[in-house]
């Protein structure tokens, strides 16, 4: 197979700087653009989403002598950085210049300290999904099917290096979302072969030839994931000093993990206090966990699913623009469509939004995982359940309007350096969006009826949750069942749903960032409005989302620059 040429630096667009930049700041763009062309070279599905279609079709060469370049490369480029006079850049190219370093510092985490090649399978599944060239029409459909094959043809090599480099031992937790994740390659595959016949016949029978030779590689990882699993182990924990890091490298935070989890559990307890207060108002009065048990049962069909979030969508649309509480600032809309199967082994819900460089395709897309008919009827009624009415529309304000959709909507028009463009802090992202799910309770969303707070403090007494299990697992040596546990009695889910959390808490313990985000947005909220009295929330909260995606730990001083 003939190996593309490399994408050009070129392909990156720059920093736009005003006439009068300083020569330190025009020197430091061009190193910009290096660190995030080295940063893509390993990450090219990240940049294909960000709207890079340079990118579109790449994957990244895992054999060791392409990683061992790769780790080179982000040693030289952060030697680099380290002689830039910080003094004599502009305060925006300062920021810029801490977040570069922060960048390179969690890739270098990623292969010295977590070991991502090596211990976890999922890593390598990740960038062989082709959803992103089927999603928008920012291109003719026989371009993106061109890079579709160009991704399949690429898999042989991707998981051949995953079997080679993955070191027995592994985590059995890893090991099992693994084998869900692979599980769902093929028939993603296939369903994409469904949309090459209708979108570009004309190049289905390359695709097919490309579809047979990658599946036949999934399924020897598959085995390769069978034989990893008869040899797996309970270990799958990072540590404590590992996850210390983690909290820096993600973050830029400090906090040490014992206080994270101080906060984690007092919020876990005025979220139930709150539970506790609007059930034992209900009349006649409940406990908490029979007040929520009584949202279960009102609940979409399998097939009228995508339907309610659809018009959940549009309501929330019309409340966010009515309230005025933040700003709309494009008049695109979010179409809703079922979960791709690759994904469906860890993601109950999720946006796909359209890139800040993205120039054809703004609309967004809405991702609800359906019902899956092998299920058996108990497991297809509790998944059902978990999308009862007034979480599906929970939910729907924080993956649509005023969270992600909305959010990313800000960042595509706000975020200005080539590095703010493409830096998103997980914590920022889904902070805002967990943040989102309080305010349009704070705004009125459904009426003041209980049932809609009930599910907003839910689904927050979930997030509290996968912050003390993700601490718990990976600090403490707490077990999936221990974590199971906690999902179980702390925030009244059923089993099968709890034990879900428990396992993507094993491969993602950055799932702390929902609650640490939100927490971190309210204490920035009231001290925006000690310094500016009498502010209207929308003030607050377009300043908030003009920001881009920082860090959560630099939230504060980027407000009062």
């Amino acid at each position: 197979m003939m190996e593309a040429p490399p994408v050009p630096l070129d392909a990156l667009p720059r920093t736009e700087l005003p006439p009068e930049a300083s020569p330190a700041d025009r020197a430091f763009v061009e190193l910009e653009q290096r660190v995030v062309h080295q940063l893509f070279s390993f990450s090219p599905a990240s940049a294909v989403q960000l709207g890079l279609h340079a990118y579109d079709g790449r994957v990244p060469d895992y054999s060791p002598a392409a990683v061992a370049r790769y780790h080179q490369g982000l040693d030289t480029l952060d030697r680099e950085l380290e002689a830039v006079s910080e003094g004599e850049l502009s305060p925006s190219a300062r920021v810029d210049w801490e977040l570069l370093k922060l960048q390179i510092a969690s890739e270098q985490f990623n292969l010295d300290e977590l070991k991502v090649l090596e211990r976890f399978p999922h890593a390598y599944v990740d960038g062989l999904q082709l959803v992103p060239y089927m999603a928008r029409d920012y291109a003719p459909a026989e371009t993106r099917a061109a890079a579709m094959v160009q991704v399949l043809r690429a898999v042989p090599s991707v998981l051949g290096e995953a079997r080679r480099r993955l070191k027995d031992p592994l985590g059995a937790p890893l090991v099992q979302v693994s084998q869900a994740m692979a599980a769902g390659l093929a028939p993603h595959y296939l369903d994409a072969e469904h949309w090459i016949a209708r979108e570009s016949p004309g190049s289905l029978t390359e695709y097919r030839r490309a579809r047979e030779a990658a599946e036949d590689e999934v399924r020897r990882f598959e085995e390769r994931l069978e034989e990893a699993r008869r040899h797996a182990t309970d270990a799958f924990a990072l540590g404590p000093a590992r996850f210390q890091r983690l909290l820096y490298v993600r973050e830029g935070l400090e906090l040490p993990w014992e206080e994270l989890r101080q906060i984690g559990e007092e919020d876990l307890h005025r979220n139930q206090s709150r539970l506790a207060g609007i059930a034992h108002s209900l009349r006649p009065p409940r406990e908490p966990g029979a007040a929520i048990a009584e949202l279960w049962g009102d609940h979409p069909t399998a097939e009228g699913l995508l339907s309610e979030a659809k018009a959940y969508t549009e309501e929330l649309r019309r409340f966010v623009r009515e309230k005025g509480f933040v700003s709309l600032p494009t008049p695109e809309h979010c179409r809703v469509e079922e979960t791709p199967p690759v994904s469906r082994a860890w993601t109950t819900a999720s946006l796909d939004p359209p890139g800040p460089f993205e120039r054809e395709a703004y609309e967004g897309v809405y991702h609800v995982t359906p019902v899956e008919p092998n299920w058996d009827p108990k497991r297809q009624r509790e998944w059902l359940e978990s999308f009862n009415r007034p979480l599906l529309r929970n939910i729907t304000a924080h993956e649509v309007y005023p969270g992600h959709y909305l959010q990313l909507l800000h960042f595509r028009r706000q975020a200005r350096s080539l590095t703010r463009r493409t830096y998103l802090s997980a914590a920022f992202v889904e902070g805002w969006a967990h943040y989102s799910e309080l305010l349009v309770i704070e705004e009125g969303y459904g009426g003041g009826a209980p049932p809609a707070e009930m599910a907003q403090l839910h689904d927050a007494l979930l997030r509290d949750c996968r912050l003390l299990a993700s601490i718990d697992m990976h600090c403490r040596g707490r077990s999936v069942a221990e974590a199971t546990a906690l999902f179980e009695g702390q925030a009244h889910m059923g089993h099968f749903p709890a034990e879900r959390e428990a396992l993507r808490g094993t491969f993602n313990p950055e799932y702390f960032c929902y609650t640490l985000g939100k927490l971190e947005i309210l204490r920035a909220r009231e001290r925006y409005r000690v310094k500016h009295p009498g502010c209207r929330p929308r003030e607050f909260h377009d300043r908030l989302l003009s920001l881009g995606a920082p860090p959560v730990g630099w939230i504060d001083r980027l407000l009062a620059a």
